[in-house]
């Protein structure tokens, strides 16, 4: 049922002064949900555990082949492993790997299993000592490097199971949200679009009571009660609260006596493109106060990306130079014209620039540009055709397999491109934007992005590449490039739709 399907006596009825309205049908409930979530960290416990006693039996053998000398025997070094195995989930419910919550981002739980092998090395140290057992740097260096390797690994294998999951609608927490405005409905969709976030939408909670001249329009939403009643009686146990959308007063209100019931509460903000590592929440008298760090494109951040775009850049170019000479020579040997294609781009602070890519299309592809505008998938200044007449036969695979972006390789360490930017621009598009895209010239235009990794022929191309886009101008790092440059990886195999 949509909220369009509740009948008009529901809404304005005055017995009924908090109304909700539910958007979908109701799922199992949350007894059922509860055990496949119980089930699920049970098994994740289990494939830590499992993870840790390979590393560590594992870790003590090579030590055995590496290091001969070791005056520690094979014997002692598994009595300390099999006393220490029970310390390792104390040490990662302490860390909170257990918690969803904690690990919304790959790189917190990454950073959580690293402080986590710290820790439990440590201890098993402690234990060594307490059983006057010797360990050897090499043990140590070895088992938690093992460490390292296995338990990220099946992090990582465990995280993609759980997206899965939830993209075929299972281990999805019904949410509701409290606020019908336009930030609520923002979240709404956001949630609506990506199920990998965890969450299945139940509807709003909103007042639409006929109200006396001068109450305030959602005054009624602090009946906290009623809300109570009514999450109980759908079985949800999760409220988002659009911070825009309840006064002060009603807010506190209701988030105290949603908590003191033990419902999970979150409150949702306007910021919806600042990264979360920007934010650092602090008391100011008694109310939270989020700070957001300013944008930083000066000091040693630009200097260390430049030296990782020299280093990558100078590195692909020799790994990949059989393989650009051989595509080179297809393409010159197939169809009439060079190999090589330069179109002037607008790179940083609109400054333009000639890119290079292997041609892919017949050489006089720009003559036929007005002769096939009309086929374009997309509605604003990005122009893309799905199945574009004037590529290539050879051309269609070194889009494929994006081959044809190696001579791009030379506009990185010429200084006019980086690796990980936004998409560069051709001129005429850049005419077509408005003021606020004009910020993706703020740094160097890129050969892949976030709009290469995560929008790439999804959706609303205009949209969603200038979103992407915009979001990395403000809120780029040299974790979030690295982060790219390996996810680029699956999206070339994988073949996924090119631009």
């Amino acid at each position: 049922m949509t909220s369009t399907d509740i009948p008009p006596t529901s809404i304005h009825e005055p017995s009924a002064p908090v109304v909700l309205y539910p958007d979908s049908e109701s799922l199992p409930g949350s007894p059922t949900r509860q055990n496949s979530l119980n089930a699920s960290k049970v098994t994740l416990v289990i494939a830590d555990l499992l993870m840790v006693s390979i590393a560590l039996v594992a870790g003590t053998w090579i030590n055995e082949w590496l290091n001969p000398g070791d005056p520690t025997s094979v014997r002692d070094y598994m009595a300390l492993v099999l006393l220490s195995v029970p310390v390792w989930p104390m040490v990662f419910t302490q860390q909170l790997l257990y918690r969803a919550r904690y690990l919304s981002r790959r790189i917190d739980e990454t950073t959580r299993v690293i402080r986590s092998v710290a820790i439990g090395v440590l201890l098993t140290g402690g234990l060594s000592i307490l059983l006057k057992v010797t360990i050897g740097r090499w043990w140590v260096l070895i088992i938690s490097a093992l460490l390292l390797v296995l338990l990220v690994s099946e992090r990582l294998l465990a995280r993609s199971l759980f997206d899965r999951a939830r993209r075929n609608g299972t281990l999805l927490r019904p949410v509701v949200i409290a606020g019908r405005n336009a930030e609520g409905q923002f979240v709404r969709d956001m949630i609506e679009a990506d199920p990998a976030l965890g969450y299945v939408f139940h509807g709003f909670v909103e007042d639409l009571v006929e109200r006396e001249p001068g109450e305030s329009p959602l005054a009624l939403l602090g009946n906290p009660g009623k809300v109570v009643d009514k999450l109980n009686e759908m079985q949800v146990n999760s409220v988002i609260v659009a911070a825009t959308a309840i006064d002060v007063g009603s807010s506190n209100r209701l988030i105290r006596s949603l908590t003191e019931h033990g419902i999970h509460v979150e409150l949702s903000s306007t910021l919806a493109d600042i990264a979360a590592h920007r934010l650092t929440v602090r008391p100011v008298g008694r109310v939270p106060m989020m700070y957001v760090e300013p944008i930083r494109r000066t000091g040693w951040r630009p200097r260390a990306k430049r030296l990782f775009d020299i280093v990558a850049a100078s590195v692909l170019l020799i790994l990949a130079a059989p393989l650009f000479i051989v595509a080179a020579l297809a393409v010159k040997l197939t169809s009439p014209g060079g190999a090589i294609f330069s179109q002037s781009r607008v790179g940083r602070d609109g400054e333009l620039f000639s890119m290079h890519k292997l041609r892919t299309m017949v050489a006089d592809a720009e003559a036929r540009l007005e002769s096939v505008e009309h086929l374009s998938t997309t509605t604003g200044p990005l122009f893309k055709i799905e199945d574009d007449p004037r590529i290539t036969s050879v051309g269609k695979w070194l889009r494929k397999l994006s081959i044809d972006e190696l001579p791009q390789l030379f506009n990185v360490l010429k200084g006019e491109m980086s690796l990980v930017g936004p998409r560069p621009a051709l001129p005429r598009e850049v005419e077509a934007w408005d003021k606020e895209l004009h910020n993706r010239l703020r740094v160097q235009p890129g050969i892949t992005g976030m709009w290469q990794v995560m929008g790439r022929s999804e959706g609303d191309h205009d949209s969603k590449y200038a979103q992407l886009d915009l979001y990395y101008v403000d809120n780029w790092s040299l974790v979030t490039d690295l982060v790219i440059v390996a996810r680029t990886i699956p999206v070339v195999l994988g073949r996924k739709g090119q631009y």
